[in-house]
């Protein structure tokens, strides 16, 4: 039984070929760069779920967020 599942995407034609042009760089196919990327994209995702948590919590208490420098 296969552990995988196939999908289909759409890409547009100039990323298609950035990304067809790394996987042979770097010897791997257009599957595994998605798989590495898209868990990296979740990662990011989550963590900015976080942050705006804690600003939200800063403000309701009063701190507020620092400028930034």
């Amino acid at each position: 039984m296969r552990t995988t599942k196939t999908i289909s995407i759409s890409l547009p034609p100039d990323m298609l070929k950035e990304a067809e042009k790394v996987a042979k760089e770097e010897g791997r196919t257009k599957s595994e760069l998605v798989r590495e990327a898209l868990p990296q994209y979740m990662r990011a995702r989550e963590w900015d779920d976080i942050t705006a948590y804690g600003r939200a919590r800063g403000r309701y208490r009063g701190r507020g967020c620092p400028a930034p420098h």
